[in-house]
């Protein structure tokens, strides 16, 4: 958050986000593989680790990220992200308030905030500061199977907010071309790559429909 961190531009590609994974050298392996492939940014997300496992975890990623060039951004957890000086954090619904985060993190952080199938959420996050925006999910998702449903029609739609966009939710090769036609500067996956018997290629072919 202090500029350790590398240089942030508008993003544009694959937005990684880890699967639960309770094997640090699995998950470092795996996330060494999609940010290989050509990821992003790469957001940690574990909501089955107790708090010193996220926080190892965590910072684990972060070196390796660091290795990369590529923004770690935190799902959920404020105090972690500051905790290891994380690029920034992700926020749901019911994750705080961006301007919380902000005071917390710093103006250089990222801040995201999910907007769900919801443009006035995305304009309210935008109003408070938010980093980029977040819509999904856009197809039928093993991550969350009862997501709400997003339209392509909310990418277009957000454009005027001047923020990037991020479309989430069952996103793969095959069904991607549409969302990044819509306007979403990143595809954000997680079963995609992970999932993916190969998932620096799995990544490599995503990072490369843009």
């Amino acid at each position: 958050m202090s500029g350790r961190g590398p240089a942030q531009t508008r993003p544009r590609g694959v937005y990684a986000i880890t699967p639960d994974e309770a094997d640090d050298s699995r998950l470092l392996a795996r996330c060494e593989a999609v940010l290989g492939g050509g990821a992003s940014w790469l957001q940690y997300r574990n909501k089955a680790g107790d708090t010193t496992t996220r926080k190892r975890q965590a910072a684990l990623l972060l070196s390796l990220c660091r290795r990369h060039g590529v923004p770690l951004i935190i799902n959920d957890d404020v105090k972690l992200a500051k905790a290891i000086s994380a690029d920034g954090v992700h926020l749901g619904a019911d994750d705080g308030s961006i301007s919380n985060a902000r005071r917390c993190l710093g103006e250089a952080a990222i801040i995201g905030a999910s907007c769900y199938n919801r443009l006035e959420l995305a304009e309210r996050a935008a109003a408070e500061g938010a980093s980029y925006v977040a819509f999904g999910a856009f197809h039928p998702s093993p991550t969350k199977p009862n997501a709400a449903r997003a339209t392509p029609d909310l990418l277009q739609g957000s454009r005027q907010l001047g923020l990037p966009r991020v479309a989430i939710g069952g996103i793969n090769a095959d069904n991607a071309r549409p969302l990044i036609d819509a306007g979403a500067d990143l595809i954000a996956v997680i079963s995609a790559v992970f999932d993916a018997d190969d998932p620096e290629a799995a990544t490599r072919r995503l990072a490369a429909l843009f």
